[in-house]
């Protein structure tokens, strides 16, 4: 006779209620990307294994370690081996790379202590406290699950949250709060449905594991009443899901209750009596999926219907998430024996990243890269292992449906993280740590073979001093592991930005990076403050920076900081050379802001040319607008075409050549270039407005004129032709023409600049005609579009010439506060402003003036003599 079910223990009550608020813990700290996460999330998985194992010992049961918690061991495992000082030897041979780092950037600076495997070793040490954490709240799940009725507490407390988190999004969604709660705004996330998560791929996979348990738990209750609650769960959390907008979640959230559906059925195909029919749960399965489908759509028609377009098949996805995958790949391969640390990849990846990119990669958003390249070929071990042990337990023939539904959501977010690292934050980690415990939890009929053969089992003396010590080791390593990177960086910076002494930045560099030995922005941030020294920190500089493009070959910044230093060194060829692989690296403003103004040859400019036309063209455009630098940037762009000749683009270097021979007044240079362009271009616009500005040079302003009246016939929407046309009506005193010219084209504006120099040409027009009230009116509109120095400026010079002195002062002191405090025209402006006040006032005392003489004349004034009647 089977034995009857023990009473409870208290203690395995308290460790359901801590595995309960780890459950909720995860997506109230922001989807467990909140910093201050990991306290709370060791403190409770610490309680919950060490009351699991006491509550055990007061039922009498034996505690059983399930086969699935071996790849969480072998991670704590792992995770600890990386964390070990090694001598410099065994480190060459166990992680050549983190050697090289030692030897190449850490023994020059004279950090010659030992290192670990791990390039990032306070991550690692909060990535120890976190596995230990999820093997702890597996193992307390696995034994809290025992208990039928805990086990459906548990689940149901998931399927709930879920839902709440749902809720939250649809309630911003429908009062219109983009800020959660009203409180928090998502900096560099914009979430479609506000909610804990900043990131719809994480929500959607949170989502979509809470709604399958939602699924088993309502499939699983026998009175129809009590399904119904977490029926509702589920559809609530579908919904969200489809609300999020993550296509990858979207699709396996239907991978996910379609797999559920085929196991129900199959699982029914094969009883020998079934109780219902064959399809009845697989179908309500089915009927739900579509209902939450149709709920989304219903709900995010537009939104789901523009992000189903955005899709481009296998190519988009190549271009998008899988496009960085073989430099990752690459990088993994460079960490074969023990991974480069697990939490490394943010520090290590910069080293082997090939392709320029603005974005940081975090995580590599793939599950089998991301252990690969953190763990290396044991971890692969382990992730393998881990799948053999869950299709193990999904070949069992006693699953419920609860338990089909937990497999079946698990193995939809494992799938959806081979393109999201949602696993990689504890609010998804811990939920699928609690369910797969509650699966792998030791069955009823299991317990007489568990006392013959004692296989997994773990005697509760040892099991509850393992639980304490691993307790302890994981608030220990988040103590080792506080300093976080970011924080090193912000502090770092904050000092280099308040301009301290060089050496004082240094000092404090050096103490961070001891910390953090990976991180190129350290060595950028010391290098920085060394070269704002000049020539006097100008070698410090040098070594700091060559340190930062080791780490990271690709950082444009700091290829611009060695241009600095190389400049305050005299090694000038070197410094543009540095300039170009800055924008090579993806700084594409460098060549024009800082690179070009300083350079002083044809040599020079040669080196910081790029290999595209088009970009050389703007370099032509930068040099040619200043005349002290006219000569040298003609010289330049007659290497540049033959050095460009055969390219199509090439004719755009042409047409900059005829427009710097007419800036210059060589017009036979001018009228040769023209002709070029005309040769190669014939019959477009560019090439038309090049011959008209060259005849109006020569002094064919009839000709220059007719033929761009005839161009606007042709391409009467062309904007900026009518613009150059009324420019050119109203020079020729057509003023009524150029207005009219306006009028056309003003249906086909697009921004507000535009709109603002359409405004402006017909200001001008009426100015010109004499009527400054009608131009006032129109620059005033001006001001409104685009508010600026010069519009406030244009404005007062009509109110002056109109005597209104006090309004042309305000308009001047207006373009002043939106003036900067080092612009030239400043001194000019303020004395403007204050010719205009003493005007203003000169013209008051003299009307009141005025008014005090008045009375006086009259009195002074001879009276008439009146006739005798």
């Amino acid at each position: 006779m089977a034995p009857g079910p023990l009473r409870v223990s208290r203690y395995t009550v308290l460790a359901e209620a801590a595995l309960a608020a780890l459950v909720v813990l995860g997506p109230a700290a922001l989807g467990g990307a909140a910093p201050w996460v990991s306290w709370p999330l060791c403190v409770l998985s610490g309680a919950a294994a060490v009351l699991a194992f006491v509550g055990a010992r007061r039922q009498r049961e034996t505690p059983r370690v399930p086969l699935l918690a071996a790849p969480l061991v072998g991670g704590v495992v792992l995770c600890a081996l990386q964390l070990v000082p090694l001598p410099p030897g065994v480190l060459k041979y166990v992680s050549p790379e983190a050697f090289a780092l030692r030897e190449d950037v850490l023994v020059p600076l004279g950090l010659e202590g030992l290192r670990p495997v791990s390039l990032d070793p306070s991550a690692t040490w909060r990535e120890l406290a976190k596995h230990a954490a999820y093997l702890l709240t597996f193992v307390a799940a696995a034994q809290v699950c025992r208990a039928r009725a805990s086990r459906q507490r548990l689940l149901a407390v998931l399927a709930f949250t879920g839902a709440a988190v749902a809720l939250v999004g649809l309630g911003h969604a429908l009062f219109g709060v983009e800020t959660l709660f009203g409180l928090r705004a998502y900096v560099h996330a914009r979430p479609p449905l506000v909610t804990p998560f900043g990131n719809p791929n994480h929500l959607a996979g949170f989502l979509g594991l809470c709604a399958t348990v939602a699924v088993g738990l309502a499939l699983s209750k026998q009175p129809r009443s009590r399904a119904w609650p977490f029926a509702m769960a589920a559809l609530v959390s579908g919904v969200g899901v489809l609300l999020s907008l993550s296509r990858a979640g979207i699709v396996f959230l239907v991978f996910g209750q379609v797999l559920l559906a085929a196991w129900l059925l199959k699982q029914r195909r094969e009883a020998r009596t079934p109780a219902r029919p064959a399809w009845g749960r697989g179908a309500a399965v089915l009927l739900g999926l579509l209902a939450m489908v149709s709920v989304g759509v219903s709900l995010a028609a537009d939104q789901l219907w523009a992000e189903a377009r955005s899709v481009d098949g296998v190519e988009a996805l190549g271009r998008g998430k899988m496009e960085p995958w073989p430099m990752m790949a690459r990088a993994a391969s460079a960490f074969p024996v023990l991974g480069m640390g697990r939490g490394a990849f943010e520090a290590a990846f910069p080293r082997y990243q090939t392709e320029p990119n603005p974005n940081t990669f975090t995580h590599p958003e793939n599950g089998v890269l991301q252990v690969a390249a953190e763990w290396g070929v044991p971890g692969l071990l382990l992730l393998g292992l881990g799948v053999w042990a869950f299709v193990r337990r999904v070949r069992r023939e006693d699953h419920g449906p609860v338990e089909l539904a937990v497999l079946s959501g698990v193995a939809a977010l494992g799938l959806h993280n081979l393109f999201d690292f949602s696993l990689e934050l504890p609010a998804c980690a811990v939920a699928v740590a609690v369910v797969l415990g509650a699966v792998a939890r030791p069955r009823d009929a299991e317990r007489g073979v568990a006392r013959r053969t004692r296989m997994g089992a773990v005697p509760t003396g040892p099991a509850l001093a393992l639980a304490a010590a691993l307790t302890a080791v994981m608030l220990l390593a988040l103590v080792s592991g506080r300093r976080r990177m970011a924080d090193a960086e912000a502090l770092l910076a904050e000092r280099v930005t308040a301009h301290p002494a060089s050496a004082e930045v240094r000092a404090l560099g050096l103490q961070l990076i001891d910390v953090h030995p990976a991180d190129y922005l350290l060595y950028r941030l010391v290098a920085m403050a060394s070269v704002a020294d000049g020539a006097t920190g100008a070698r410090d500089a040098l070594t700091f920076v060559n340190h930062a493009l080791y780490l990271r070959p690709l950082d444009a910044p700091s290829h611009r900081v060695a241009a600095r230093a190389l400049l305050h060194l005299g090694r000038r060829a070197q410094a543009f050379l540095e300039y170009r692989l800055a924008h090579d690296a993806g700084d594409t403003r460098v060549l024009l802001t800082e690179a070009v103004p300083l350079a002083r040859t044809l040599e020079e400019l040669e080196t910081l040319t790029p290999e595209s036309p088009g970009q050389a063209s703007e370099l032509a455009g930068a040099l040619l607008a200043e005349p002290a630098r006219r000569a040298l940037g003609l010289t330049w762009l007659a290497w540049a075409r033959e050095h460009f000749e055969g390219r199509p683009e090439a004719t755009a270097l042409w047409v900059r050549e005829a427009r710097g021979q007419l800036a210059q007044g060589n017009l036979p240079a001018a009228e040769a270039a023209c002709a070029e362009v005309e040769r190669r271009a014939p019959d477009v616009l560019p090439t038309h407005l090049l011959r008209a500005d060259l005849w109006r040079a020569q002094g064919k302003q009839a000709e220059a004129l007719q033929s761009l009246e005839s161009l606007a016939k042709r391409f009467p929407q062309d904007v900026e032709l009518a613009f150059t046309l009324s420019t050119r009506q109203q020079e020729a005193g057509l003023l009524r023409r150029s207005r009219d010219t306006l009028a056309v084209v003003a249906p086909y504006l697009t921004d507000t600049r535009q709109r603002a120099r359409l405004l402006s040409l017909e200001a001008d027009s009426f100015e010109r005609e004499g009527l400054l009230a009608r131009a006032l009116e129109q620059r005033r509109s001006v001001v409104g579009l685009l508010p600026g120095p010069e519009s406030h400026f244009a404005v007062a010079r009509l109110q002056e010439l109109l005597s209104r002195y006090d309004a042309a002062a305000r308009s001047v002191h207006e373009g002043l506060r939106l003036m900067g405090q080092g612009d030239t025209r400043r001194a000019e402006a303020e004395a403007w402003a204050a010719r205009l006040e003493e005007r203003e006032r000169a013209l008051v005392d003299a009307r009141q003036r005025d008014l005090l003489e008045a009375p006086k004349a009259q009195a002074d004034a001879p009276e008439s003599s009146m006739g005798a009647p």
